[in-house]
């Protein structure tokens, strides 16, 4: 595994300038919200179940869809599975992002799938179905196809990275995160 951390002796805090682009770093679980509620430039989503997590009940689970779509009331929400009051709205506050960053990796493992860091996850025989093929991405159900087709996805794939070693992992921050903080 990678065990390369960023400490104060790799990272210059101080090298700033006074015209940064406003950006948002997502731990798993506000990665999910973040992109649809505020403003930001760059989103970067760290190793975040974003498509769903299949060991958690209320995520999203295969062999139980029906059940996911009419009990969990965030998820397909946010991936507009289900139509809501706020769906224009979040789809106007999607289309603000400028660069979309999705961080993970095969080692991750606490995200099942990892892919769906990457906006991918399994179909009903559990094939991963990649985000480039899923049917909110083929429907441009929250403009993340639009974004896609305009440059605006970066899709970062790390392996040798744990779940709880994202945020910390020097790799990572400087050839995925580094480069869309300013």
């Amino acid at each position: 595994m990678v065990n390369d951390t960023i400490t104060s002796d790799n990272l210059d805090m101080n090298n700033t300038t006074s015209n940064i682009i406003p950006s948002h770093i997502g731990l798993p679980q506000a990665s999910n919200i973040a992109s649809h509620f505020i403003e930001i430039h760059s989103f970067i989503s760290l190793s975040a179940p974003l498509a769903g997590d299949q060991d958690i009940s209320i995520w999203n689970n295969p062999h139980h869809r029906d059940k996911y779509l009419k009990y969990c009331n965030f998820l397909p929400r946010i991936n507009r599975e289900i139509q809501h009051k706020d769906t224009n709205v979040w789809r106007k506050n999607f289309l603000k992002i400028k660069k979309l960053v999705l961080i993970g990796g095969p080692d991750d493992g606490v995200i099942t799938p990892w892919q769906s860091s990457h906006l991918g996850f399994y179909d009903n025989n559990e094939t991963v179905v990649e985000m480039r093929s899923q049917e909110f991405y083929r429907s441009d159900a929250f403009d993340l196809k639009t974004l896609d087709a305009s440059g605006d996805v970066f899709i970062c794939e790390k392996s040798g990275v744990v779940h709880v070693h994202w945020h910390s992992n020097f790799t990572v921050f400087t050839n995925c995160i580094q480069q869309w903080l300013t």
